[in-house]
């Protein structure tokens, strides 16, 4: 069950801008086992299964229920929303400094913090000012469109699997979030017709969701080839991959200010402000550290 809830939360972070799923599944202490599990899974077949299905289950539940939910929250209360998500990430460092401390401090090792944050806070900043309001592919119609689909998952999901990038903003890069999410939305529209028997209504939303396909199998394909790469990198030089999360950290603190701290500070009643976010930071903060805990089946 707690693996469930961790795959929803990651499931969340993969539709809000600016939030990494990488970088929560890393919070939520699965990263390493999701990589071991995907480079590893027909070693045990079994086992693995019986692993990633909670959280890809809770990850696809999470997607569904917040495409829409989370952005309306974010926009009406967005001083405790994103206080939560940065006390979120904040809560990740224990967890970091237990790895940073697998290796003797070297000052080079200051070169990757800034690396890191310079890289996702300048991939963030590629995104634009509302590409998310962008459909860019309303249905699919064409071989060309699953081709766009399958690269934009390609694209997103492998550079996601680095920890701290967001999928989302990957996305907003090649201008097809608003497509994905809204062939995601057209989900429940879909169920909603079917449900009522207007089936010209649900072949119209399916047309949308087909889009999902080429996108859903260039994904696995970039998150196969990606989850390689980085579990060689964290086989072998794990203290200083975490060294570049540290400025990958600090980068989506500050995107998150900026997105929905910043532009909406009230011009009179500070401390209230003060008040709400500091109280929600640290209820995220505590979440993080309460996720942290390894689960029943890890202590096997």
């Amino acid at each position: 069950m707690l693996n469930f809830v961790k795959g929803a939360i990651i499931g969340i972070a993969l539709v809000i801008p600016g939030l990494s799923g990488s970088i929560f599944a890393v919070v939520v202490g699965l990263y390493d086992r999701l990589l071991n599990a995907v480079n590893h899974f027909r070693d045990d077949p079994k086992k693995n299964m019986r692993f990633l299905t909670p959280i890809g289950l809770g990850a696809v539940i999470g997607i569904l229920l917040s495409t829409k939910a989370v952005l309306v929250v974010t926009t009406r209360w967005p001083l405790p929303s994103y206080g939560f998500f940065i006390g979120l990430v904040l809560g990740i460092g224990p967890f970091i400094y237990r790895k940073l401390t697998t290796k003797k401090f070297s000052w080079w090792y200051l070169l990757l913090v800034v690396f890191g944050f310079v890289a996702i806070y300048g991939l963030a900043k590629l995104g634009g000012t509302d590409p998310e309001n962008l459909i860019a592919i309303k249905r699919l119609t064409s071989v060309s469109d699953a081709g766009v689909m399958a690269f934009a998952g390609v694209f997103a999901v492998s550079l996601m699997a680095i920890p701290g990038i967001s999928g989302s903003v990957m996305l907003m890069v090649i201008d097809q979030y608003g497509t994905v999410y809204n062939a995601v939305g057209q989900l429940g529209d879909a169920a909603r017709a079917a449900a009522s028997g207007n089936w010209p209504a649900f072949q119209a939303a399916m047309g949308s969701v087909a889009l999902l396909l080429p996108f859903m199998i260039g994904a696995a394909a970039g998150l196969i080839a990606v989850a390689k790469l980085m579990a060689y990198l964290l086989a072998h030089f794990e203290a200083q991959v975490y060294y570049a999360v540290c400025g990958i950290v600090l980068a989506a603190v500050v995107i998150l200010i900026e997105a929905g701290i910043a532009p909406y500070w009230p011009a009179t009643g500070h401390l209230g402000a003060i008040a709400i976010v500091v109280i929600s930071l640290v209820i995220g903060v505590l979440a993080t550290i309460f996720l942290d805990k390894p689960d029943a089946d890890e202590k096997k």
